[in-house]
């Protein structure tokens, strides 16, 4: 997701000392590793029986926040021409499934390179208002949602991803039912509420939070509050999450593949959920 500020300034982009100095480290580092490593050992199965992919494919009909730069893919290498494949991407860090990194919306918060990998691979908690939202797609995650799930499933687990499910996934295949735009150009599609996010922030402590739609704020919100007071606790948001009703409620672990990218506000990322 991204107010349409944040569009104009991907356009015309300022890159601060901080960016650029962030740029510039790392590679030189790998480079430098030897390949000295001992045979390694057999690796075991860890302990889970089922493994969900919560990750929509990400192609050039995706649907994306209105402004944002389209999805490109261009090959530039052939396998009868040049004897192996590969194409050039061009994106908006804020495309398909993926991840919003503190920074985003917060100038001191985290990149997304800058995450640490603990916050990646959390408790998932799924709240699920499929229902609430056929009948209102502007409906929210409340508090009383948060105690609902307590009430029948315990404490919320400390550091865990809070994912709301809206069944809004299903409708990913179309620009026009994911945004769900009115006449006057107003999307309406579910997200959470800030009084939720406040309640998961002083009354809980978690990892972050995501959603099955475009953004962590519903879709008539103009002022982005979710965005503004999640992000700049150093906590993510995940948007366009695949599949969250076909995992439990409670008992899976949520692992996010987030790119590490040298002063990334987020970007696309591999998620999934196992049990």
């Amino acid at each position: 997701m991204c107010p349409p500020r944040f569009i104009e300034s991907i356009q015309s982009p300022e890159i601060n000392r901080r960016s650029l100095l962030k740029f510039g480290l790392g590679a030189a580092v790998a480079a430098l590793a030897a390949p000295f490593a001992a045979e390694a050992a057999p690796v075991s199965r860890a302990s889970f029986s089922n493994v969900a992919d919560l990750t929509h494919l990400l192609g050039t009909q995706f649907p994306l926040f209105p402004g944002a730069a389209p999805f490109q893919i261009t090959p530039v290498v052939f396998h009868d021409r040049d004897g192996y494949y590969g194409s050039i991407l061009n994106y908006w860090e804020h495309s398909g499934t993926h991840m919003d990194a503190p920074v985003h919306f917060a100038p001191n918060g985290l990149f997304v390179d800058q995450i640490p990998v603990q916050s990646l691979v959390v408790p998932a908690v799924v709240i699920n208002i499929t229902e609430r939202a056929a009948r209102d797609p502007d409906t929210v995650v409340t508090p009383d949602d948060i105690r609902a799930w307590e009430r029948r499933y315990g404490r919320i687990p400390n550091n865990a991803a809070v994912l709301m499910a809206s069944g809004w996934g299903a409708r990913a295949h179309s620009v026009e039912l994911f945004r769900n735009t009115d006449s006057s150009g107003v999307m309406h599609f579910p997200g959470f509420g800030k009084d939720a996010v406040d309640f998961l922030l002083t009354e809980r402590n978690i990892s972050g939070i995501g959603v099955d739609t475009l953004s962590i704020d519903h879709g008539p919100s103009t002022t982005f509050a979710v965005h503004y007071t999640i992000l700049p606790t150093n906590r993510w948001g995940l948007e366009n999450l695949a599949n969250l009703e076909s995992i439990p409620p409670s008992g899976a672990t949520l692992v996010v593949g987030a790119p590490k990218i040298a002063a990334g506000s987020g970007g696309p990322s591999r998620v999934f959920a196992l049990w």
